[in-house]
């Protein structure tokens, strides 16, 4: 029989979470990619970079990660001298917090924006997404480009890179902080269904579920600032999903 493995899923409840994770699943790719040698990962690694760019385009995305980091600054910052917290560890993750805040404020413009000026990349940008529109008759610089020996790629990439790790920095403090916050609890879907209500007064961010070893199910989740609703779902031998309707226990952390 086939063994399920544990899967986390993640339920953003505003378009800033949203946003954040998008970019997060684009970064990590993105590094996937790059760090191998085909010509065709490097392809994709590029499609990946302006994907990247389109959802940093957000005139405002800077800015609201600026404010973000600075509270989350101010409320560690308000845990000083109580003597349940470690000052050393109170230290260095104001320090990641400092550091993130200090390379995205110095980043000129919006993340990527100095690519724009390449016009050889925005070349390939034109044309990446019409289908087949980057055969060697249309870009031949850049079937040029994809024969070089794959660590100049490598090279080009993580030199097209720099000016986007300032983002990728300041979303990985801003997520790990969310997700640290969260305390997870077991929980029982009777009959495939589950529904919470949340407290008034407290805003959540986050959700995150984790289904144990050797479970089959798919989460659908929605959620609003009184209630979470999860339903599972079933893939059936031709991949459509019909709903589960046996008793599922999992893991369920709501994130602030």
């Amino acid at each position: 029989m086939l063994r399920v493995a544990a899967v986390l899923y993640e339920y953003p409840f505003n378009e800033s979470i949203r946003t954040m994770l998008r970019l997060e699943h684009l970064f990590e790719r993105l590094d996937t990619l790059a760090a191998r040698d085909a010509a065709v990962d490097h392809h994709f690694a590029i499609a990946t970079l302006f994907e990247i760019m389109d959802v940093a385009a957000r005139a405002d995305l800077k800015s609201d990660l600026l404010k973000e980091l600075e509270r989350h600054k101010a409320q560690l910052e308000s845990y000083r001298g109580n003597p349940q917290i470690s000052e050393s560890a109170l230290d260095e993750v104001v320090g990641r917090i400092d550091r993130a805040y200090d390379e995205l404020n110095q980043l000129p413009g919006k993340a990527g924006q100095s690519l724009t000026s390449n016009e050889w990349l925005m070349s390939i940008r034109s044309r990446i997404n019409i289908p087949g529109g980057t055969c060697e008759f249309d870009l031949p610089a850049y079937y040029a480009w994809q024969q070089r020996p794959a660590d100049q790629r490598r090279a080009d990439l993580a030199r097209w890179l720099v000016t986007l790790r300032p983002l990728a920095q300041a979303i990985g403090v801003l997520l790990g902080l969310l997700r640290d916050s969260g305390s997870a609890q077991r929980v029982v879907a009777v009959g495939g269904q589950y529904q919470q209500s949340l407290p008034q007064g407290r805003s959540y961010q986050l959700l995150r579920l984790r289904l144990p070893d050797g479970v089959d199910g798919v989460p659908e989740i929605s959620g609003h600032r009184l209630m979470v609703s999860v339903r599972f779902m079933q893939g059936d031998g031709e991949g459509r999903l019909r709903p589960f309707g046996g008793d599922i226990a999992f893991d369920l952390a709501l994130c602030s």
